[in-house]
């Protein structure tokens, strides 16, 4: 099968289209043909020399979200998906296993139907970002009605945590620069506040007392602290953690922890089809623009994902 992926970390030149042996489906597995794959922050990380897994050897296939059709189930799999079915799926990489490929297995937890309605790159756009933001809603852990702030809120990430923290009831001051603000707002925010260095300030004005919970989506870190309430979590993307002044505390998330959570891509789904959530596409490029997608992405402004065809 034909993968994208890479032998050697670096720039986004050193992406390539591999021949690669099909994936063996095992137990408890679904083999994906995989039509539309995100390109996702982590991606680029891990290309440029990022955190990889201990014993991963090359070569390296990058990619978190699969959207494609069911090309077979595995053994003693326990599932009401059948070849010829469209679906979505989170992919955890390591080593040559990853979205970038014609074809991945992954453990029959990690896939659901696409929503009605949605195309295969619609549908890619969705179940990493949109389970990083559930994760982050979950490890807050507030009642509803909380405020929450909300940084990179025009981002895949970022906008789900938004759309998803309104699904939750509660009350979302989010960022934004000027040509972004009505994207955001599109997505429930109730406050939309400039992005930057005054985010802090702008939500003690609207919220004196401080935001009960923050989710960090543009990982501006110490900067935001003193958005956040006396002993308020603040979840982050970039593995930082700790006490800060005031009993604050960074929290740190990785979506793995939900790879095998089918509940919560199923709501997912739902919510989408409800339109409650909106997979957002950037734009689609053709699996051997993979190095374009790379660098896009790493010049920043990018609105929704950016999508490879396979």
């Amino acid at each position: 099968m034909k993968a994208i992926g890479y032998i050697r970390n670096g720039d986004p030149d050193v992406l390539e289209v591999l021949d690669l042996p099909e994936p063996v489906l095992g137990p408890g597995e679904i083999l994906l043909r995989v039509r539309a794959a995100a390109v996702n922050p982590t991606d680029t990380v891990r290309r440029a020399g990022g955190a990889r897994a201990q014993g991963d050897q090359p070569p390296f296939v990058p990619g978190m979200d699969a959207a494609g059709t069911v090309e077979a189930v595995g053994p003693e799999t326990d599932t009401d998906l059948a070849p010829g079915d469209a679906v979505m799926a989170i992919v955890v990489p390591g080593g040559a296993h990853g979205a970038y490929a014609e074809k991945v297995a992954v453990p029959a937890e990690s896939v659901v139907r696409i929503p009605a309605g949605a195309s295969f790159p619609e549908a890619a756009a969705l179940p990493m970002n949109g389970l990083t933001a559930r994760l982050a809603l979950d490890t807050l852990d507030l009642p509803a009605g909380s405020t929450i702030a909300v940084t990179g809120a025009a981002g895949a990430f970022g906008g789900h945590a938004v759309e998803l923290a309104k699904v939750d009831g509660h009350t979302v001051i989010a960022d934004a620069a000027e040509a972004d603000e009505e994207l955001v707002r599109s997505l429930g925010a109730d406050h939309v506040v400039r992005r930057g260095a005054g985010f802090a300030e702008a939500v003690r004005a609207l919220v004196p007392a401080g935001a009960d919970g923050v989710i960090d989506g543009a990982v501006q870190l110490d900067e935001i602290v003193p958005a956040a309430a006396d002993g308020a979590t603040v979840v982050t993307i970039r593995g930082d953690k700790g006490d800060r002044a005031r009993g604050v505390r960074f929290w740190s998330i990785v979506v793995g922890k939900y790879a095998r959570r089918r509940d919560l891509l199923e709501e997912l789904r739902r919510l989408a089809e409800a339109g409650r959530v909106r997979p957002r596409v950037a734009d689609v490029l053709p699996k051997e623009a993979a190095a374009v997608a790379h660098r896009r992405l790493e010049a920043g402004g990018v609105r929704g994902r950016l999508i490879l065809e396979f």
